[in-house]
């Protein structure tokens, strides 16, 4: 527990109460299910990049990269390198395409925006595509909830279950009522604090006696500061190492970054937020790992063990290196990465349980009011859901990112790529590339042992775009409806730049 005092109980009050008038005034100007799920298209580049990069990097920003580089230092590169080559090619890749497309068809959720693309009169992309994201959204918002609960756990003494419930409630409140606005004008501030709170503790800890880092690692593990080895000294196999750069993969089909390239207010903006977006994706991973290897330092140097929860380092070198009251505001960084991710995962989940669900299947005739109002019912839902998953202590944020992450790469990264570049493609193409993705990565992390033990959504990357092919070839391509839309794409693009 870290020593509590008036000072950070203070900070956190005040940082909520913050946060609580953000998304009250967005609240405001919430008034159809486009503002409510897209902000009415209206980010400029700064909230677009910063809130992409905040609801993207999450309580695993500074708690699981830093927990995995304070076990395995140098070794984390691999995975920070090819997140942050990831970050740039789905920007440069996907952003002005897939905004131009999603203003082409009319779309707001990820599924509508497919079923659209290729004239799916049956629904069946939209619903598939709801369901998916829906079964991988719980994981992914139960890491957020995890990291809540060990902040509230290690801040302020609270028994694990407690603490989750506390953090669940934080971020239920504002996204419930603000939707998109809300989660993007918080993510633009969270983002911000994000930053700042890793680049100034390993700064501030190296100024305070740890300066010497690569002589005082070889010390402790000379391994720690290899590439090739792990952190035992055996040389690290072309499984692992291709396991952690395809992390980068992720990006095409992560739905919660990808509607901030929707909600653009141009596409010229797009270009000057992608320049953001990597400058802080950068920063910010660079900072995590000197977080990790500089709280390794300092636990050797203070006598101490090696924490056997190495997700909780960021907390513990902010408590031992700053006043009560700084201490509150970074400490609040981690509270601003968990809420910058959970309110975009509640929200891309309840559009598609209202837009993609009950609007498709349940209730064709829906108003925007009764639409807007099952999203916030489902918001409630899902995040009571996640909250149960979130209940075992001993859960890793990295762990269940990873699944998550694996997930949405896999079952729509393909299915995006190739639906804004191939006019070949088709509606059989598209539901087979998403099950066979999605399945992959379920039956694949059940599996061990050899190829096995490659990160999940290398193969499920793989299949899925073969089965995209190979369907929409069997199948004669798409109708001539389909390929007029993309030729009334392609003269919009044009026109959009």
């Amino acid at each position: 527990m870290i020593q509590n005092s008036l000072a950070i109980t203070t900070t956190f009050i005040a940082y909520l109460a913050m946060m609580l008038a953000i998304g009250v005034i967005a609240y405001k100007r919430t008034s159809s299910s486009s503002d409510y799920f897209l902000g009415g298209r209206t980010l400029g580049p700064w909230p677009a990049a910063l809130s992409a990069g905040a609801s993207d990097m999450s309580g695993w920003l500074l708690l699981g990269l830093p927990g995995y580089a304070y076990a395995a230092g140098i070794e984390a590169f691999w995975l920070a390198g090819g997140l942050l080559v990831g970050t740039w090619l789905n920007w440069l890749a996907c952003a002005k395409r897939l905004r131009t497309y999603s203003i082409t068809t009319d779309a707001l959720t990820l599924p509508e925006y497919l079923s659209r693309r290729f004239n799916d009169n049956s629904k069946m992309i939209q619903i598939i595509s709801a369901f998916f994201i829906l079964l991988f959204f719980l994981f992914y918002t139960s890491s957020g909830l995890v990291a809540g609960g060990k902040l509230f756990e290690t801040v302020f003494g609270l028994d694990y279950t407690l603490a989750v419930v506390v953090g669940t409630i934080c971020v239920v409140s504002y996204t419930l009522f603000g939707g998109f606005l809300a989660v993007s004008w918080t993510d633009l501030v969270q983002g911000l604090l994000m930053a700042a709170a890793l680049m100034i503790v390993p700064v501030i800890a190296m100024q305070d006696g740890f300066g010497q880092l690569p002589a005082s690692v070889e010390a402790i593990n000379p391994e720690l500061l290899t590439l090739w080895y792990d952190s035992k000294g055996k040389p690290l196999s072309a499984i692992a190492i291709i396991s952690l750069v395809a992390w980068g993969l992720g990006y095409f089909g992560q739905p919660h970054i990808l509607a901030r390239f929707k909600a653009s207010r141009t596409n010229k903006d797009l270009t000057t937020a992608r320049r953001i977006a990597v400058v802080w994706s950068g920063l910010s991973m660079t900072g995590a790992m000197l977080v990790g290897i500089v709280g390794l330092i300092y636990t050797a140097n203070a006598g101490g063990d090696v924490l056997t929860d190495g997700e909780k380092i960021f907390m513990l070198l902010v408590n031992a290196l700053f006043h009560p009251m700084i201490a509150g505001i970074l400490l609040a960084a981690i509270l601003a990465a968990i809420m910058s991710t959970a309110d975009s995962q509640l929200l891309v989940s309840s559009s598609a349980l209202a837009e993609d669900f009950y609007k498709q299947v349940i209730n064709r005739e829906a108003t925007t009011e009764q639409v807007v109002m099952v999203g916030r019912i489902g918001v409630i839902l899902l995040s009571v859901i996640a909250l149960i998953l979130a209940m075992t202590p001993d859960s890793s944020v990295l762990s269940l990112v990873s699944y998550a992450w694996a997930g949405f790469g896999a079952a729509f990264g393909p299915a995006i790529l190739l639906s804004l570049y191939w006019s070949g493609m088709n509606r059989h193409g598209a539901i087979a590339g998403i099950i066979v993705g999605g399945v992959t990565i379920v039956v694949w992390k059940q599996l061990t042992g050899g190829i096995f033990d490659i990160y999940e959504i290398v193969p499920g990357f793989i299949l899925s775009t073969i089965a995209i092919i190979a369907v929409s070839s069997v199948t004669n391509g798409p109708d001539q409806a389909v390929r007029d839309q993309h030729k009334a794409f392609e003269k919009n693009l044009v026109e959009l730049d």
